[in-house]
Parts: C-alpha cells; sequence; structure tokens
C-alpha cells in the first residue's frame, strides 16, 4: 500500500514537470518565431539629366575684307602682280582688289592725287614727281622692275659700250627716262652725248622696229617686251648690250636702272598698314610666281589684256620682275633718281626726294 502511494506520488510529479517544459517550449517557440519589423524605404527613382551636346566648329566671325583700289601701267610694271591679280577672282587673297590697268601714265597720276587708286606700280621717276607734287603723300614701297632697255642690232659690231662712239642710235623716249638712262650709261665710259654719236628719237617702237627691218646694220635702243616683238619678227636682229648691267658696271653708289616702282598713298598707308603689307606679301610671291612659271604667268599677262603671251612668254626672262623692299630698294632709287636729277632736275618732280619718301617696312 505504501508503494502504490509512492507510485501515484512520482506520476504526478512526472505530469507536473512534463506540463511545465511544456509551458516553457511554447514561449521559445513564439519568441524564435515573431517577426520583425522592418520598415522598408522604397528607391528614389534615378534622375536623367539632360546634357546638351557642344558645337564642335565654334562659330567665328568672318574677317572684314577691305577694298583695295590698285593701278599699273601697262607693260613690264603690270606683269608681276599678274599673280594677285588672278588670286582676286578666286576670292583667295587677304583682301578685296580692284585693278584698273592703264595705257598711259598720266592716267594713274590723276588717280592717285584724286584719292582714286590706293596703290599704283608706275615708272621710277613719276613716283618722285608725284612725291614732290603732293608734298609727301606717296610712298614708294618697293622696285617691281629693274631694267628693261637694251641695245639692239641687224649687224655684229656692238660688243661693248665703247664700240657706239661715232655710231646712229634709234630710240623712243626722248625726254623721258630712256634718254637719261642712255646718256648716263654713254657719259661714264666717256662717250658725249651730243657730239660722239648721233641719237634718232622716234615717237613709236613700231618706226624703230621699221628701220632695223630695212638696215643690215641699224642701231636702236628699246625696251621689252618690244625688243622681243622686234626680234620675233626679224630674225636679223640680235640683243647687242643689257643696259642695266652696263649701268651696274660703272655705278659707284650701289644703283642701278630702276624702270617701275610700287608706291602708295600716304593717307591710305597710315589708315590700312596691315592691309597693305599683306599686299605686299602677296605681291612679293605673285612675282616669284611669273620668274618661275613663265607659261602659266604668260597667259594671265593676256588674260588681263597687258601684253599677249607669246611674246611676254620670250620676254620676261629679259623683263627683270622683282620686288625689292628695304635699304637696297632705296639704295638702288636714290642712285638712279639723282643721275636723273643731274641731268634735268624736272625729270624726278625738282627735287630728289628724301627719306620719308621710303616706306621701309
Amino acid at each position: 500500500m505504501k508503494k502504490l502511494r509512492l507510485m501515484i506520488l512520482f506520476v504526478m510529479c512526472m505530469l507536473v514537470f512534463a506540463a511545465c517544459t511544456g509551458k516553457k517550449d511554447e514561449v521559445v517557440k513564439e519568441d524564435t518565431t515573431a517577426e520583425a519589423s522592418v520598415t522598408i524605404v522604397p528607391t528614389a527613382a534615378p534622375v536623367t539629366e539632360t546634357i546638351e551636346e557642344a558645337d564642335p566648329t565654334p562659330q567665328v566671325e568672318p574677317v572684314q575684307k577691305l577694298e583695295i583700289k590698285i593701278a599699273a601701267l601697262k607693260g613690264p610694271t603690270a606683269i608681276g602682280m599678274v599673280k594677285v591679280m588672278e588670286d582676286n577672282t578666286t576670292g583667295t587673297t587677304a583682301n578685296n582688289y580692284s585693278f584698273s590697268i592703264a595705257g598711259a601714265a598720266d592716267e594713274i597720276s590723276t588717280g592717285l592725287v584724286k584719292g582714286d587708286f590706293d596703290i599704283a606700280a608706275v615708272p621710277c621717276n613719276l613716283a618722285a614727281v608725284l612725291y614732290n607734287k603732293t608734298k609727301g603723300q606717296i610712298k614708294l614701297a618697293g622696285i617691281n622692275t629693274l631694267g628693261v632697255l637694251y641695245i639692239v642690232e641687224t649687224g655684229e659690231s656692238i660688243t661693248s659700250v665703247e664700240d657706239l662712239k661715232g655710231k646712229t642710235i634709234y630710240s623712243t623716249g626722248l625726254g623721258t627716262t630712256p634718254q637719261f638712262t642712255l646718256n648716263y650709261i654713254l657719259a661714264a665710259h666717256g662717250i658725249d652725248p651730243e657730239k660722239d654719236v648721233t641719237i634718232e628719237y622716234k615717237t613709236e617702237a613700231t618706226e624703230v622696229a621699221a628701220i632695223l627691218s630695212d638696215s643690215a646694220d641699224a642701231i636702236a635702243m628699246l625696251p621689252q617686251p618690244y625688243v622681243t616683238t622686234v626680234m620675233m619678227n626679224n630674225d636679223k636682229v640680235r640683243i647687242a648690250l643689257d643696259v642695266a648691267k652696263e649701268w651696274e658696271t660703272v655705278s659707284e653708289d650701289g644703283s642701278g636702272v630702276v624702270t617701275g616702282v610700287v608706291v602708295v598713298r600716304s593717307e591710305f598707308l597710315e589708315n590700312n598698314k596691315d592691309a597693305f603689307d599683306a599686299f605686299m606679301k602677296e605681291y612679293t610671291a605673285s612675282a616669284t610666281y611669273v620668274n618661275e612659271n613663265i607659261d602659266e604667268a604668260s597667259a594671265l599677262v593676256e588674260k588681263f589684256d597687258i601684253f599677249k603671251a607669246a611674246v611676254i612668254k620670250k620676254a620676261i626672262p629679259y623683263c627683270n620682275i622683282t620686288l625689292l623692299q628695304g635699304e637696297d630698294m632705296k639704295t638702288k632709287v636714290n642712285g638712279y633718281l639723282t643721275a636723273l636729277y643731274n641731268q634735268n632736275p624736272q625729270a624726278v618732280g625738282g627735287a630728289i626726294p628724301t627719306d620719308d619718301f621710303y616706306y621701309m617696312q
């Protein structure tokens, strides 16, 4: 009986223990399965920024080209600028140029004085005359043509200046630079132009050409390209002397025969120096082009109604086309003008131009 009571007490204790264990498991189970409270923040939508693409070619204001009026005398003084004239027609020059080719020097003189032209290619002595006439309103910027005068003959008697003594010489240019130039080289070789030779001046080169055609031993002084024209029509004519070389042989001051020069109005130069310098740079390149590309240059000479291409093609090597500036220009021009002045002051306008005559770039 006593054992039975102990058995009942043991079973009751076990039941109580089991009940307590079940409660504990329930608590643990609830704690481990409870859901955590989580706050979800929505993701912001991506921001799309619109970026304007930059123009890869920046806008540049077009350069305003200056309108420049240029005149040139028909003949060698205009030949050196034909490449500039051609480039101007295609719009590739630094400025816009309006070219006028004149048949007579007085057309250019009047235009320069009135301001109708800004730049001109003229005979050297005319530049000095205009400088004196306008009291310094014309400046000389470069030599574009050196000597173009030649002694020619139909015989074989002339090989030096001394051989001209006692001869008759036919020429053009009475009272102008051809006469003064011939007198200078004759006098430098001890020949008196008034006593030791007979010089017959004709009005036109065609008159001289006719004399050469009719004589077997005629002597003449002519400029290019007329020399070439005469030689193409008369195979008896030959070049005996280059007058420019003969001048340089006797010159003691570094001067030379200067046929053509480039002048500019002082007022225009003061207001447009950069534009003028750009033109002179183009002119220099043009003169080089003419000497190095004779066929193409000759075609341009005819295109711009300066002279026939067939003649100029043969004449260019004898025209001494150039563009000299600076001290070399000044030395040659001053010596040449002095030689003319010594024979006839009015040939240079009555006075030798002073230093402000020269534009020394």
